[in-house]
């Protein structure tokens, strides 16, 4: 089962509650991109919800919003993204201590190793649950409510291997390749609706240093937000963070 803490709680104060922020859920959230995407965002205002299987070992640094906004830490879900049940009751818990998201991104990258030959059943079936079925019940918890509100933005984290084959971790492209169909199909679906739905595809290998930053990353994931709102059912299903 799902559980949630949210570090304000042990805060009390007689200030009047300020209105609000608007929340991003990032589902997946590590060390690195996830945890940059929740920063990114927090500095521009939002309040972040983040869905790991260990969030309580997450550097927090940075994750509230900036300062002259409400006073909101972020909200933290222990959740297993294969499960369908613990993502449901995670989401849930979300809604009840931040309201509606507002923006939903998924960073789910499961990494196995082998061959399409060699690769173990279990271990390949096991990341397309989680990197393809994780998404899409993750977005099913925020589509009613998006819609309903004729706005909101899901993205969802592609990567080259989705057309480009690595033959040595072929459960990796099998999966991202699902999960861009999955994006394209849903940005058909919602965008009449108001809600923008994009897939921003990675073609590089992230790590600290240079273009592939987890922080330069996380700006790209902001940049796609600004742009759909920007752009409206116009937004593009797909954008490719390449070489700089």
């Amino acid at each position: 089962m799902p559980s949630a803490t949210d570090a304000s709680d042990s805060q009390n104060t007689a200030k009047p509650t300020p209105p609000n922020p608007p929340l991003a859920v990032v589902v997946g959230a590590g060390p690195g991109l996830g945890s940059a995407v929740a920063r990114e965002f927090a500095a521009h205002g939002f309040r972040v919800a983040l869905v790991s299987r260990s969030p309580d070992g997450l550097d927090l640094a940075g994750m509230t919003p900036a300062p002259g906004g409400p006073d909101v830490a972020p909200i933290l879900v222990t959740a297993d993204v294969g499960d369908e049940a613990a993502v449901r009751d995670g989401f849930a818990l979300i809604r009840r201590a931040g309201g509606d998201p507002a923006v939903l991104i998924f960073t789910v990258s499961v990494f196995v190793a082998g061959t399409p030959t060699a690769v173990p059943f279990e271990p390949f079936v096991g990341a397309l649950r989680d990197g393809i079925g994780g998404a899409l019940i993750a977005v099913q918890q925020v589509a009613a409510a998006m819609r309903e509100a004729h706005r909101g933005t899901i993205i969802l984290t592609g990567s080259a291997a989705a057309t480009k084959p690595w033959v040595e971790a072929s459960a990796v492209g099998v999966a991202k390749a699902g999960l861009r169909n999955l994006g394209l199909a849903l940005n058909r679906e919602l965008a009449p609706d108001g809600v923008r739905v994009t897939v921003l595809t990675i073609d590089g290998v992230i790590a600290k240093g240079g273009h592939f930053d987890p922080a330069l990353i996380a700006k790209a994931f902001w940049d796609v937000h600004e742009g759909a709102g920007e752009h409206g059912s116009e937004a593009p299903a797909e954008i490719i963070y390449g070489p700089g």
